[in-house]
Protein backbone atom coordinates (compact mmCIF):
# COMPACT_ATOMS: atom_id res chain seq x y z
CA UNK A 1 0.00 0.00 0.00
CA UNK A 2 1.38 3.61 -0.88
CA UNK A 3 2.45 5.92 1.83
CA UNK A 4 -0.76 8.48 2.20
CA UNK A 5 0.03 11.77 3.65
CA UNK A 6 -3.24 11.95 5.90
CA UNK A 7 -4.45 15.92 7.55
CA UNK A 8 -5.65 14.81 10.87
CA UNK A 9 -8.10 17.33 12.48
CA UNK A 10 -8.94 16.61 15.80
CA UNK A 11 -9.13 19.28 18.97
CA UNK A 12 -9.17 16.22 21.24
CA UNK A 13 -5.18 15.71 21.92
CA UNK A 14 -5.24 12.75 23.43
CA UNK A 15 -7.20 10.89 20.94
CA UNK A 16 -5.60 13.04 17.93
CA UNK A 17 -1.88 11.69 19.31
CA UNK A 18 -2.85 8.34 19.21
CA UNK A 19 -4.31 8.07 15.84
CA UNK A 20 -1.83 9.96 14.50
CA UNK A 21 0.34 7.61 16.22
CA UNK A 22 -1.18 4.16 15.00
CA UNK A 23 -1.54 5.52 11.34
CA UNK A 24 2.32 6.28 11.20
CA UNK A 25 2.81 3.03 12.72
CA UNK A 26 0.70 2.26 9.90
CA UNK A 27 3.05 3.18 7.07
CA UNK A 28 1.46 6.26 6.79
CA UNK A 29 2.62 10.26 7.33
CA UNK A 30 -0.79 11.74 9.49
CA UNK A 31 -0.33 15.84 10.30
CA UNK A 32 -2.16 16.54 13.44
CA UNK A 33 -4.11 19.77 13.85
CA UNK A 34 -6.52 21.07 16.51
CA UNK A 35 -9.38 22.86 14.27
CA UNK A 36 -9.78 23.89 10.85
CA UNK A 37 -7.43 26.91 11.13
CA UNK A 38 -4.45 25.31 12.16
CA UNK A 39 -5.33 22.80 9.24
CA UNK A 40 -5.99 25.60 6.56
CA UNK A 41 -2.60 26.86 7.35
CA UNK A 42 -1.41 23.49 7.19
CA UNK A 43 -2.69 23.32 3.67
CA UNK A 44 -0.64 26.55 2.48
CA UNK A 45 2.80 24.46 3.18
CA UNK A 46 2.25 20.94 2.69
CA UNK A 47 0.56 18.79 0.59
CA UNK A 48 -1.92 16.21 1.18
CA UNK A 49 -3.54 13.08 -0.11
CA UNK A 50 -6.85 12.38 2.00
CA UNK A 51 -7.89 14.86 5.01
CA UNK A 52 -10.22 13.13 8.35
CA UNK A 53 -11.42 15.96 10.25
CA UNK A 54 -13.37 16.04 13.64
CA UNK A 55 -16.96 18.29 13.65
CA UNK A 56 -17.34 19.66 16.77
CA UNK A 57 -13.95 22.26 17.23
CA UNK A 58 -12.76 25.76 18.44
CA UNK A 59 -12.33 28.59 16.47
CA UNK A 60 -12.96 26.90 12.98
CA UNK A 61 -15.65 23.14 12.92
CA UNK A 62 -15.12 20.56 10.61
CA UNK A 63 -18.51 22.20 8.43
CA UNK A 64 -17.06 25.27 7.86
CA UNK A 65 -13.66 23.57 7.44
CA UNK A 66 -14.94 21.32 4.85
CA UNK A 67 -16.20 24.43 2.80
CA UNK A 68 -12.94 26.12 2.64
CA UNK A 69 -11.26 23.07 2.09
CA UNK A 70 -13.38 21.73 -0.94
CA UNK A 71 -13.01 24.72 -2.42
CA UNK A 72 -9.14 24.98 -2.41
CA UNK A 73 -8.40 21.59 -3.87
CA UNK A 74 -12.01 20.04 -4.23
CA UNK A 75 -10.71 16.44 -5.56
CA UNK A 76 -9.08 15.82 -1.85
CA UNK A 77 -10.59 12.47 -0.45
CA UNK A 78 -12.57 14.21 2.91
CA UNK A 79 -13.77 11.36 5.96
CA UNK A 80 -15.83 13.30 8.77
CA UNK A 81 -14.85 11.63 12.27
CA UNK A 82 -17.34 12.38 14.77
CA UNK A 83 -19.46 12.13 17.82
CA UNK A 84 -22.09 13.34 16.43
CA UNK A 85 -24.53 10.58 15.10
CA UNK A 86 -27.90 12.62 13.92
CA UNK A 87 -29.31 11.78 10.47
CA UNK A 88 -28.89 15.62 9.67
CA UNK A 89 -25.20 15.85 10.58
CA UNK A 90 -24.23 12.56 8.11
CA UNK A 91 -26.35 14.14 5.75
CA UNK A 92 -24.62 17.29 6.18
CA UNK A 93 -21.26 15.47 6.32
CA UNK A 94 -22.02 13.95 2.73
CA UNK A 95 -23.38 17.03 1.36
CA UNK A 96 -20.40 18.98 1.57
CA UNK A 97 -18.41 16.15 -0.20
CA UNK A 98 -17.75 13.84 2.33
CA UNK A 99 -16.25 10.97 1.07
CA UNK A 100 -17.14 8.25 4.56
CA UNK A 101 -18.61 9.90 7.74
CA UNK A 102 -17.55 7.31 10.87
CA UNK A 103 -19.00 7.97 13.99
CA UNK A 104 -17.50 7.49 17.57
CA UNK A 105 -16.43 5.61 19.35
CA UNK A 106 -14.53 3.96 16.18
CA UNK A 107 -12.14 0.84 15.35
CA UNK A 108 -9.31 2.22 14.24
CA UNK A 109 -8.54 -0.72 11.90
CA UNK A 110 -11.75 -0.35 10.67
CA UNK A 111 -10.84 3.52 9.77
CA UNK A 112 -7.06 2.76 8.30
CA UNK A 113 -9.19 0.43 6.28
CA UNK A 114 -11.91 3.23 5.00
CA UNK A 115 -8.66 5.48 4.26
CA UNK A 116 -7.01 2.95 2.15
CA UNK A 117 -10.35 2.11 0.29
CA UNK A 118 -11.16 5.96 -0.71
CA UNK A 119 -7.15 6.59 -1.03
CA UNK A 120 -7.37 3.36 -4.12
CA UNK A 121 -10.68 4.82 -4.91
CA UNK A 122 -9.44 7.67 -6.04
CA UNK A 123 -6.02 7.27 -6.80
CA UNK A 124 -7.42 4.54 -9.72
CA UNK A 125 -9.89 7.20 -11.21
CA UNK A 126 -7.59 10.24 -11.15
CA UNK A 127 -6.70 11.46 -14.36
CA UNK A 128 -4.39 14.07 -14.79
CA UNK A 129 -4.70 16.59 -17.59
CA UNK A 130 -1.82 16.43 -20.68
CA UNK A 131 -2.34 20.15 -20.84
CA UNK A 132 -2.33 23.26 -18.40
CA UNK A 133 -2.95 26.99 -18.83
CA UNK A 134 -0.51 28.56 -16.98
CA UNK A 135 -1.34 32.91 -17.01
CA UNK A 136 -0.36 33.43 -21.32
CA UNK A 137 1.80 30.25 -21.42
CA UNK A 138 0.09 26.18 -22.29
CA UNK A 139 2.62 23.62 -21.22
CA UNK A 140 2.10 20.90 -23.17
CA UNK A 141 2.92 17.99 -21.20
CA UNK A 142 3.36 15.01 -23.36
CA UNK A 143 4.89 16.90 -25.70
CA UNK A 144 7.56 18.49 -23.40
CA UNK A 145 6.02 22.17 -25.00
CA UNK A 146 5.62 25.39 -23.27
CA UNK A 147 3.93 27.41 -25.53
CA UNK A 148 3.02 31.25 -25.39
CA UNK A 149 1.73 32.96 -28.58
CA UNK A 150 3.25 32.01 -31.47
CA UNK A 151 6.73 31.15 -29.27
CA UNK A 152 7.21 27.67 -28.50
CA UNK A 153 10.44 26.37 -25.63
CA UNK A 154 10.81 22.62 -26.07
CA UNK A 155 11.55 21.25 -22.66
CA UNK A 156 14.02 18.54 -21.61
CA UNK A 157 12.46 15.67 -20.39
CA UNK A 158 13.65 17.01 -16.74
CA UNK A 159 12.41 20.49 -16.67
CA UNK A 160 8.79 18.74 -18.17
CA UNK A 161 8.53 16.42 -15.48
CA UNK A 162 9.44 19.06 -12.64
CA UNK A 163 6.98 20.97 -14.31
CA UNK A 164 4.34 18.41 -14.36
CA UNK A 165 4.56 17.92 -10.63
CA UNK A 166 4.60 21.75 -10.03
CA UNK A 167 0.82 21.81 -12.15
CA UNK A 168 -0.34 18.92 -10.33
CA UNK A 169 0.47 20.66 -7.18
CA UNK A 170 -0.50 23.87 -8.21
CA UNK A 171 -1.27 26.52 -5.40
CA UNK A 172 0.14 24.00 -2.84
CA UNK A 173 3.98 23.16 -1.82
CA UNK A 174 5.28 20.51 -4.07
CA UNK A 175 8.29 18.76 -1.43
CA UNK A 176 11.53 18.55 -2.66
CA UNK A 177 11.72 15.22 -1.32
CA UNK A 178 8.78 13.90 -3.67
CA UNK A 179 10.51 15.37 -6.76
CA UNK A 180 13.82 14.10 -5.82
CA UNK A 181 12.29 10.68 -5.58
CA UNK A 182 10.15 10.78 -8.34
CA UNK A 183 12.01 12.57 -11.08
CA UNK A 184 16.16 11.85 -9.76
CA UNK A 185 15.46 8.36 -7.72
CA UNK A 186 17.69 9.53 -5.07
CA UNK A 187 17.75 12.25 -2.51
CA UNK A 188 21.49 13.59 -2.56
CA UNK A 189 23.30 16.91 -2.16
CA UNK A 190 23.89 16.95 -5.85
CA UNK A 191 20.77 16.08 -7.36
CA UNK A 192 18.90 18.71 -5.24
CA UNK A 193 21.48 21.38 -6.42
CA UNK A 194 20.64 20.14 -9.76
CA UNK A 195 16.63 20.49 -9.00
CA UNK A 196 17.42 24.31 -7.86
CA UNK A 197 19.20 25.04 -11.38
CA UNK A 198 16.03 23.41 -12.97
CA UNK A 199 13.71 25.17 -11.16
CA UNK A 200 16.29 28.27 -11.81
CA UNK A 201 15.80 27.81 -15.44
CA UNK A 202 11.44 27.41 -15.53
CA UNK A 203 11.58 30.83 -13.86
CA UNK A 204 13.19 31.97 -17.09
CA UNK A 205 11.26 30.51 -19.12
CA UNK A 206 8.15 32.49 -17.44
CA UNK A 207 9.94 35.81 -16.74
CA UNK A 208 7.35 37.44 -19.56
CA UNK A 209 4.45 36.85 -17.26
CA UNK A 210 4.50 38.45 -13.95
CA UNK A 211 1.20 36.41 -13.11
CA UNK A 212 2.93 33.20 -12.69
CA UNK A 213 5.57 32.84 -9.75
CA UNK A 214 7.58 29.23 -8.80
CA UNK A 215 7.79 30.28 -4.82
CA UNK A 216 10.25 28.70 -2.43
CA UNK A 217 8.35 27.62 0.95
CA UNK A 218 11.89 27.56 3.11
CA UNK A 219 12.68 24.25 4.25
CA UNK A 220 9.77 22.51 2.40
CA UNK A 221 9.91 22.52 -1.19
CA UNK A 222 8.24 24.81 -4.16
CA UNK A 223 4.90 26.29 -4.96
CA UNK A 224 3.94 27.05 -8.38
CA UNK A 225 1.37 30.10 -8.34
CA UNK A 226 -0.69 31.85 -11.32
CA UNK A 227 -2.42 34.92 -10.24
Amino acid sequence: MARIRILLVEDDKNLGMILKAFLDAKGHLATLCGNGEEALAALETNSFDLCVTDIVMPVMDGFAFAKQLKTLQPTMPLVFLSAKKEQSDILEGFSLGADDYVTKPFSMDELLMRIQAIYRRCSNTHSVPSSFQLGSFTFDAPRHLLIQGDKTQKLTSKESDLLLMLCENMGNTLERSKALRNIWEEESYLNARSMDVYITKLRKYFKDDPDIEILNVHGVGFKLVVK
